[in-house]
This record gives structure tokens, sequence and C-alpha cells, in this order.
């Protein structure tokens, strides 16, 4: 194969030791170059700017950008390259988004290596891979239906987010500047979109299903 057929790989993950056997695998396969390793999402795409790769190999959860807005930059700047996801990381929302930013595909680093070189190759000639986890958990997405909370609008997250910080109904009415019935007609229409009847289970849900980001620390401050 000569030199100009090669697939040129470039690998970004924050953890030095794995950039470095990364690297080792690549070196011992022929088709396979790598032109680059960045430590950063930020660092990822300036390196696609100066040796434009054909496959960018990249870690999902990093300081700074995440892996799925930096694939989404690197995928609208460099159309041209393709981006596969190598992660420890195998929630159906966390893939859901790498796909859904542009990701070519979908790996756990427990793959083995000549799955990942295989992964690569398809990659780079434009072909979707999912690892088996990753397509289970869409599959569980698609029989399980919606995740419970994705129609709040907006605003009902921003209550949501309140009254599992234990907030009362006034309080939120003040913090949203809106008035006390507002808040209580937000707060009927998230008990009904969730399922549930009390603030306890509303937060508890909320919690559970990751659609506020802190733990409640107070429950049942005020009533609906």
């Amino acid at each position: 194969m000569g030199q100009q057929e090669r697939i040129r790989v470039i690998i970004v993950d924050d953890h030095a030791v794995v950039r470095s056997g990364l690297a080792a695998l690549l070196q011992t396969f022929r088709d396979l170059e790598l032109v680059g390793e960045a430590g950063s999402g930020e660092e990822a795409i300036r390196l696609c700017g100066h040796v434009r790769p054909d496959v960018v190999l990249m870690d999902l959860m990093m300081p700074g950008m995440g892996g799925a807005e930096v694939t989404r930059t690197i995928r609208s700047l460099y159309p041209e390259t393709k981006v596969m996801i190598l992660t420890s990381v195998s929630d159906s929302d966390s893939i859901r988004a790498a796909l859904a930013a542009g990701a070519t595909g979908y790996l756990l680093k427990d793959t083995t290596p000549l799955e990942l070189v295989r992964a690569l190759r398809e990659a780079a000639a434009g072909h979707s891979v999912l690892g088996r986890e990753a397509t289970e958990a869409l599959i569980r997405v698609v029989t399980q239906g919606p995740r419970p909370g994705c129609d709040l609008t907006v605003r009902e997250r921003e209550v949501l987010s309140l009254l599992a910080a234990g907030l009362s109904n006034p309080e939120i009415a003040q913090r949203l500047l809106v008035s006390r019935s507002t808040v209580k007609f937000h707060l009927s229409s998230i008990f009904s979109k969730l399922g549930v009847s009390t603030r306890t289970e509303a937060v508890a849900v909320a919690v559970r299903n990751r659609l506020v980001e802190a733990a409640p620390l107070e429950q049942s401050r005020g009533s609906a």
C-alpha cells in the first residue's frame, strides 16, 4: 500500500498513558499513520486544522470541551474528517449526543485491538461503527420510549431545578420574577409530564433521570 493510501489518524485523550498505548498499537499496522496527538478537545480542533487527519480517535470525557462538542466542531470545520469515539462512558445519553454531533463510531475502551483497528478502517471508509454496548444502549432507548422529562419546557426545567434546590413556591416566584400562581401552574404541568403527584416524587424522578444537576437540599418546602 502506498504512503498516500494510509489512513491518517490523530489520538485525542487527556491521559498520556492511553495516548501512548494507542500510538504503539497504530504503529504496528502499515495502513495506519499516526499524524498527531492531543490532550484536550481545543488542542484537537487546532491539530485537525494543521494535519487534516482522516480519522480522529477521541475520548468523550475530557477537561474543557467535551467530546460531543469537539466532534460537532470538527465535523463542521472539516467535514471530510471522521470522528471515532473511544471512551469508558456507555450511558445512552452520551452515546446519542456523540452520534448526533456527527461521530462516525462509538467504542468502549475495553474493545480489542483488532476490533479498534477494523473500526478505524471502517470509519475512514465512511461506515458507521458501534460497539456492542453502544448498540444495546440505543436499542434500550428505542424499546423503552422517551425518557421522563424530555418534553419539559425551558421554564419548567428552571422551576424543577429550583424545586430540587429546596426553594419554596414564593422563593421560586421571586427568583424567576413571576407570580406564585404561575409557579403553581408550572408545577402542575411538571407533575403531569413526570407522572408524579408530589414535590418529593418530582425531585426524585428529576435526579434519577439527570434532569437537574444538583441533588436536592430539601424536597418539601412550600406546597404546590
